[in-house]
């Protein structure tokens, strides 16, 4: 450590702030499309149709028994085949959408469980409420459940996100340039790898820890809502 450069950092700040904003943008877009297609799912496994039922409970745990760095690769490698047998013509998916692609369909079922108890934790009484107010089902969940069930899943949620966040990391596997990609180049270009790595770690820790406490403080006020 006594050879630590801090001027590599300084020099190659720009390439690393560009590789962590592409991080942030797959982490949110993930997490919007995630939470999205997760709601959806969690509404699946609770609806009484066995065929949504039995999809749901499928598509959650596939993906929550497979490794993430195998799913990026299979999006990566096997897409343009499928697309190509559908189309009938090759049809290019470059690393980026295969990275936003990838992580809203494997977080989804993540977030679709977390939603799910979201929903159960909220009093069947609500969709009576609802009912009472003149609401179908749809809307009773819509205007009554799902609202109550984000707010307290909301920790949950992104704390998940906090995850989701560290784990975009392994797009490295198919080429893409996220934070710790950017660092990995500069090292095999400067080979400087003390600094590099280092100064992936902290952001990341920086980061994380501020969304945990952020987390904390979120969990304190639903408390006290209840």
């Amino acid at each position: 450590m006594g050879d630590f450069d801090f001027s590599v950092i300084a020099e190659n700040w720009a390439f690393l702030a560009e590789g962590l904003r592409y991080t942030v943008q797959v982490t949110l877009v993930a997490m919007i499309g995630g939470i999205v297609l997760g709601t959806a799912l969690a509404l699946m496994r609770l609806s009484s149709n066995p065929l949504l039922q039995r999809f749901a409970a499928a598509y959650i745990n596939i993906f929550r028994s497979v490794p993430l760095v195998q799913v990026i690769l299979a999006f990566y490698l096997i897409l343009p085949l499928v697309l190509r047998l559908v189309t009938g013509q090759m049809i290019p998916v470059g690393a980026d959408t295969s990275a936003y692609l990838t992580f809203m369909v494997f977080e989804a079922a993540y977030y679709a469980e977390i939603m799910r108890s979201g929903i159960q934790s909220v009093p069947r009484g609500q969709v009576g409420a609802g009912y009472a107010l003149g609401f179908t089902y749809a809307q009773s969940m819509r205007y009554v459940v799902l609202p109550q069930a984000f707010r307290n899943m909301l920790p949950v949620l992104l704390t998940q996100t906090i995850v989701l966040f560290q784990d975009v990391s392994l797009v490295y596997a198919i080429g893409a340039t996220d934070f710790f990609g950017a660092a990995d180049k500069i090292t095999q270009r400067d080979l400087r790898p003390v600094e590099m790595y280092t100064t992936v770690a902290v952001v990341y820790f920086l980061i994380c820890f501020a969304l945990s406490r952020l987390v904390k403080r979120l969990q304190t006020r639903i408390a006290i809502i209840r």
